[in-house]
């Protein structure tokens, strides 16, 4: 007969977590029974002849350290991302952030309470309200031309003295200047271009590249890593990320993205039609109307009025297009008098046309320059 008097209780060693209630309830229940007299002892396993424990099932689960650990690391890496300037482009980033796990507010002259709602963002009407939620980073997506009214109208004062700014605009240089000289200098700031938009990389942003700048980021272990987490938004989503200078980019963009929104607003002004014979090539003029029309007028002037490279391409722009009139009429002229005058001209100098437009960076000369015929023909 076992007798209770003898019973001893036994502890188990306890998680971090137990509650004075568990331990009572293990106080009650966890307990160890003497061994029963010798002609009484049962062949038990080697394990269980000192005796038979009870354990209590509601007791404690051990902590989770190391899904405590990720849930930490993983919490560390979000930010609080305001984007200011909510229109087409702000709600197309909007959307991967919100995807990604990083909390979004919004900020825009128009009303977009609903849209932001829609895609999980808080919108906020009023900017002092938006600064005081302390976010970590904020997110110019404004147009090129009210970049610098809607940077002076920020409170700064409401925001921590550390907060990371970022602009997506189409030109970098206009930007970084009014930054730094609006923008104190406890302030860091990164200038940025998505080169593709809600068009472009509406199915997939994979290999689409991504140009930056550190411009100013201070050198604290906290605001490096902030950075870092914030372009690796681009990189989960497979950005080809390409850091250059905001110089740099102004002269590479001025050569592709101002020509390419120059061709397609000349090609809109022809209304352009879909034909049922439509060749390859005539398809892609189509998308790249459709492509360059669907951003604003504001954009494109955007483009011209604040990078010192667009007038250059203007001009090269021009003056490819009278060359390859001046080329077409060349031959015209030549098959005329051909025909007008037969053999009695063969073995006449053909007049020089431009073949190929000067280098980048060399002098234009004027249409009554000696050399302004043959220049272009020579070999480079």
């Amino acid at each position: 007969m076992i007798s209770f008097s003898s019973i001893q209780p036994t502890f188990a060693a306890q998680p971090p977590t137990t509650s004075a209630a568990d331990t009572s309830r293990l106080f009650h229940h966890q307990v160890s029974f003497p061994s029963p007299p010798h002609h009484h002892r049962q062949h038990y396993p080697p394990a269980r002849r000192h005796g038979l424990r009870v354990r209590a099932m509601d007791a404690a689960q051990p902590y989770d350290y190391e899904a405590h650990l990720i849930n930490r690391v993983n919490q560390s890496t979000k930010l609080k991302i305001a984007v200011v300037g909510f229109g087409n482009f702000g709600q197309f980033l909007a959307k991967a952030f919100v995807r990604q796990g990083h909390t979004v507010y919004a900020h825009s002259r128009s009303n977009y309470l609903s849209v932001a709602e829609s895609i999980g963002a808080t919108f906020f009407s009023d900017l002092h309200d938006l600064c005081e939620q302390h976010p970590d980073v904020i997110l110019i997506c404004t147009s090129i031309i009210s970049t610098e009214s809607v940077l002076r109208s920020l409170p700064l004062q409401r925001l921590r003295r550390n907060t990371l700014f970022v602009d997506v605009l189409s030109v970098k240089e206009f930007p970084k200047n009014i930054f730094l000289q609006v923008l104190p200098s406890h302030f860091d700031i990164l200038c940025a271009h998505p080169m593709f938009g809600p068009e472009s990389g509406k199915h997939s942003w994979q290999t689409l590249p991504f140009v930056f700048d550190k411009v100013r980021i201070g050198d604290e272990d906290s605001r490096l890593a902030r950075v870092e987490n914030f372009l690796d938004i681009f990189r989960k989503e497979g950005c080809r990320m390409v850091e250059m200078t905001c110089a740099e980019h102004d002269k590479y963009a001025a050569g592709s993205q101002f020509i390419t929104h120059t061709m397609g607003r000349i090609l809109e002004k022809l209304h352009l039609d879909s034909t049922p014979i439509n060749t390859k090539g005539y398809e892609t003029l189509l998308d790249l109307v459709e492509n360059t029309a669907s951003d604003s007028f504001d954009l494109y002037y955007g483009l011209f009025m604040y990078n010192e490279n667009a007038m250059e391409q203007l001009e090269r722009l021009d003056l490819a297009f009278e060359a390859l009139k001046k080329e077409l009429f060349g031959h015209l002229h030549d098959v005329l008098r051909k025909q007008l005058f037969g053999k009695s001209e063969e073995g006449a100098v053909r007049r020089p046309v431009l073949g190929k437009l000067p280098k980048k960076g060399t002098p234009f000369l004027s249409p009554g320059h000696p050399q302004s015929e043959t220049l272009g023909n020579e070999k480079e």
